[in-house]
């Protein structure tokens, strides 16, 4: 009887670790789909500016949250903008290197002033040590790549 009475309540706590460990890691994967390196989308890079051909720090006087992500914006004007319209502005595959999740359906930090504007969506790349994936993207085949990005984003997110 005692034996019975064990096995039952050790059972049971490897059902509840299992349970904890499972709502857990969907929790981190959910989390782990947004590149927010330094605790912002796009590093804290202003998401609104990239649609004017710029680069520009966000202010921590001007932040906005959408889809459980914090944004940095550098003026009230551009956070007002955002606001009206926050999936135009946000980075396309969670902020992470479009090149990459295209080619390799990996997830790798950006520069965030290394970006392209391609049909009204903002696309970060990788471009450090030498490797500019931008100049890469180009290079091989910028529609092919975000189509195969396209797909590869969506098993991700899946996942």
């Amino acid at each position: 009887m005692f034996t019975t009475t064990v096995k039952k309540s050790n059972t049971m706590k490897h059902l509840s670790i299992l349970l904890f460990l499972a709502i857990t890691a969907n929790l981190f994967s959910q989390e782990s789909h947004f590149n927010t390196k330094k605790g912002y989308a796009a590093e804290g890079y202003d998401v609104v500016s990239y649609f004017m051909q710029k680069a520009e720090k966000g202010d921590k006087k001007f932040t906005a949250e959408y889809d459980s992500v914090k944004y940095k914006f550098s003026s009230k004007e551009h956070l007002e903008t955002f606001q009206k319209a926050p999936e135009k502005y946000a980075p396309q595959y969670g902020g992470y290197c479009a090149y990459a999740i295209g080619l390799k359906s990996e997830k790798v930090s950006v520069d965030p002033k290394t970006f392209e504007i391609r049909d009204g969506k903002l696309y970060l790349f990788y471009n450090s040590w030498g490797t500019n994936t931008l100049k890469l993207w180009k290079e091989e085949g910028a529609e092919k790549l975000q189509k195969q990005a396209d797909i590869n984003w969506q098993k991700i997110t899946e996942e």
